[in-house]
């Protein structure tokens, strides 16, 4: 049932994203400003069964970076794109914090549980692009 949910969340007449919208640009930057690893994007627009247009995955060394990632990047998105996230977890054990702005979804890992979860290879239907400095 909560499944069901999820996929329904995304509302109607919400424009869709590309990979030049100023959201995932803001969030790419966020990520990059506190030395965030190995980021990808994947476009999800394809693929009927996405809850979401992209996700953003990128990996911190460290629980304390973890938290300055996803906190960098809530401030940035608010103060660049006046954005507020639907939804967030993670962030009481430091593992993996997942911030959802309804179509675009930023899950920030340590490389376990990014090596466990694979959410790569989970969507791998979908278009990926790393982003370098």
């Amino acid at each position: 049932m909560e499944r069901i949910g999820v996929l329904s969340k995304r509302k109607k007449g919400v424009t869709r994203l590309t990979r030049s919208s100023k959201i995932i640009k803001t969030i790419i930057n966020a990520i990059q400003d506190k030395k965030g690893e190995n980021i990808v994007s994947l476009d999800l627009r394809k693929i009927p069964e996405a809850v979401a247009d992209f996700f953003i995955i990128c990996e911190a060394t460290n629980q304390p970076q973890v938290r300055a990632i996803a906190d960098n990047i809530e401030d940035e998105v608010k103060s660049q794109c006046g954005e507020y996230p639907y939804h967030h977890e993670g962030k009481d054990k430091l593992q993996w914090v997942l911030i959802d702005y309804v179509n675009v979804v930023v899950h920030v890992m340590l490389p376990d549980s990014r090596k466990f979860y694979k959410l790569e290879d989970m969507w791998s239907d979908a278009a990926l692009e790393e982003h370098k400095d």
